[in-house]
């Protein structure tokens, strides 16, 4: 049975499992979370190691964009396979590049020769045109769009409904 361990059981983990869940890309999500005391939460964060498995992923569903980096490194660092989520319903063209650890929601669009560094975020009808390069760690909220012609810096959060014109991050 293919599991994913979700670290991080706030409104971003939720949504992380329910996107997952819907779209059939594992059948068993496992939380855990150092601030959670709720019944679903099976652990601290550190925990992570006991599950490691060849059928167990891992990802780290924090709006922080650095903490999330340091969650990915540290789970290659120790031979967890990370997860990469793209649900069906987002449009990414085969010759965009997804890196290790990214999220791609429902309705976002990632466009032809796009590349999205380790673990970017990008949220439900986000858009990433043509020839962007999105650094790692970046966060693409709700209907933001990168139109053609950028490359966003490591670690940007794109606040819901923002829009880069073509060619302002060089």
């Amino acid at each position: 049975m293919k599991r994913l361990v979700i670290l991080g059981f706030g409104g971003y983990g939720k949504t992380v499992e329910d996107v997952v869940l819907d779209a059939g890309l594992f059948e068993e999500v496992v939380f855990l979370d150092d601030g959670s005391s709720d019944e679903r939460v099976k652990g601290r964060c550190a925990d992570y190691e006991r599950y490691i498995s060849a059928d167990t992923w891992f990802y780290p569903a924090f709006g922080n964009n650095e903490l999330r980096i340091k969650w990915i490194d540290t789970f290659i660092e120790n031979s967890a396979q990370v997860a990469t989520i793209i649900h069906p319903k987002a449009y990414v063209s085969r010759h965009a590049e997804i890196g290790l650890g990214c999220a791609v929601l429902p309705n976002a669009t990632v466009n032809v020769t796009a590349k999205l560094g380790k673990g970017c975020i990008v949220n439900f009808g986000a858009v990433v045109d043509h020839d962007v390069v999105i650094g790692k760690g970046c966060h693409l909220c709700l209907n933001s769009v990168v139109k053609g012609y950028n490359n966003i810096p490591d670690f940007t959060k794109l606040e819901a409904g923002k829009v880069i014109l073509n060619n302002t991050f060089r």
